[in-house]
């Protein structure tokens, strides 16, 4: 009998993902409407909980512990297993790379404590938690994230954009492979602990590497700029965002990478996705005719 998965936050781009893959390996997907329908309601019967729900920066203080107290308790009245996709906030600028499941969550900025303190929220449950963490995305289309939004905004005039150092080693996960990962270990969850922090090392590559891996891949030569940051300094007192994302800078040019062994351990079958064709994927994003990615206001310019 195919087991059932909850995905939350479906139109998302975690969401939209697990979706399709859930839905090829066979499971039955329902999607939630966060609008229309009553959480408790939509995961009776649900085997595994995908909890997508990713609100703007701006809003996770007042959102962010309130969303994890309705998955927890949805999850612990049906008795279902909660998948959710962590970041690399947790670990702060203090903290070694490469970054494990045993590595210290020393995070002093807000946006990191408010993960830390979502964790722990988690880890104190009585349900089945297992942490996907991830650095940053890789999508198959524009969906507002950093590599969309900013760093393959000018591609099609063979640019791509830093917002730090170019050299700086940098984590990322090209989402189609997340999803894949997510899927593999809901249909191992029965042999992991209750609570398990698996790393998903995915690339670990700098703005350079990328540059001339996507050349490789599209037959084109990029070049790399440095993003300006001023505009986001001078927008602070008029766009919440603007804080958020200066507060987020550090991780552009601080080297890290994610250690993979224990997901190597629990799933030695996945094979991710070269490199070369998801950069290829990934750069087929939607540009407006003045060349400028429309991303809910998530622009920042290029010097």
């Amino acid at each position: 009998m195919p087991k059932t998965v909850l995905i939350l936050g479906a139109s998302g781009r975690v969401g939209r993902h697990a979706a399709d893959a859930f839905w090829t390996a066979g499971w039955r997907v329902r999607l939630f409407d966060r609008e229309t329908d009553d959480l408790m309601v939509s995961a009776k019967g649900a085997d595994v909980i995908v909890n997508g729900w990713n609100p703007a920066y701006p809003d996770w203080a007042a959102e962010v512990p309130d969303l994890t107290a309705r998955v927890i308790a949805a999850a612990e009245a049906n008795g279902a297993t909660i998948i959710l996709p962590g970041n690399v906030y947790v670990f702060g600028k203090m903290t070694p790379s490469p970054w494990s499941e045993g590595s210290r969550h020393a995070a002093t900025n807000t946006l990191g404590q408010i993960r830390v303190e979502m964790e722990a929220a988690y880890r104190a449950s009585s349900a089945q938690v297992l942490i996907l963490r991830a650095g940053d995305f890789l999508d198959t289309e524009a969906s507002g994230n950093w590599f969309d939004a900013v760093i393959a905004k000018s591609a099609d005039k063979g640019a791509l954009v830093a917002p730090g150092n170019p050299d700086a080693l940098h984590a990322w996960a090209y989402l189609p492979d997340l999803a894949q990962a997510m899927v593999a270990l809901a249909n191992k969850r029965v042999d992991l602990e209750r609570f398990e922090d698996i790393p998903f090392d995915g690339y670990t590559l700098s703005l350079n590497d990328m540059a001339r891996i996507a050349g490789q891949a599209t037959g084109r030569e990029f070049r790399v700029k440095r993003m300006a940051w001023w505009p986001l300094v001078i927008a602070v007192p008029f766009w919440k965002m603007a804080r958020h994302l200066i507060e987020m800078r550090y991780l552009w040019s601080l080297p890290h990478s994610l250690d993979g062994s224990k997901m190597e351990e629990i799933l030695p079958e996945f094979r991710p996705t070269d490199p070369a064709t998801a950069l290829a994927s990934a750069l087929e994003f939607k540009v407006q005719p003045d060349n400028t990615v429309t991303t809910g206001g998530f622009h920042v310019p290029a010097e």
